[in-house]
């Protein structure tokens, strides 16, 4: 018997995936949740400062969840490289893409028309919900699909 073989008879438990398919599926996950959390911010907005400030929130929501998407690539390539490159991208580069959702904003904010507090109150809003929503559902198993123990 190979020992892959030997030890999922033994323990009941598969291989774990790839190196850096869990980052990129979590990432993907979180960005598929924005579909819940984007129609009730836009609706907010909407209603609090007009037709703008709904598809303002709406550019705002897509720029964060476009953020998740990239975080998970990013440290999906970073841990099939090494695990002192995934260690760095994890933390430098949350700063860095926070930074990245911010110098995104401005410039379309000086492209486009915007409603700036429309799209800066959901892309805060939204990135927070998001990322205790995965957290959460990462933490209780919900997400089969994600199983890598």
């Amino acid at each position: 018997m190979a020992p892959e073989t030997q030890r999922e008879a033994v323990t009941g438990y598969e291989p774990a995936p790839g190196p850096g398919d869990i980052e990129a599926k979590i990432g993907i996950a979180t960005a598929k949740r924005a579909i819940w959390i984007g129609p009730p911010l836009v609706v907010i907005a909407a209603l609090w400062r007009g037709g703008q400030g709904g598809w303002s929130a709406a550019l705002g929501v897509a720029i964060v969840a476009a953020n998740f998407v990239l975080a998970g690539f990013l440290l999906s390539k970073a841990a099939a490289i090494s695990l002192k490159l995934y260690h760095a991208a994890a933390l430098v580069g949350f700063f860095l893409r926070l930074a990245l959702i911010m110098l995104v904003m401005l410039v379309i904010a000086q492209v486009i028309d915007v409603d700036r507090l429309a799209m800066g109150i959901s892309a805060v809003v939204s990135y927070l919900v998001l990322l205790s929503w995965e957290t959460v559902a990462v933490s209780r198993g919900d997400t089969k699909e994600l199983e890598w123990s």
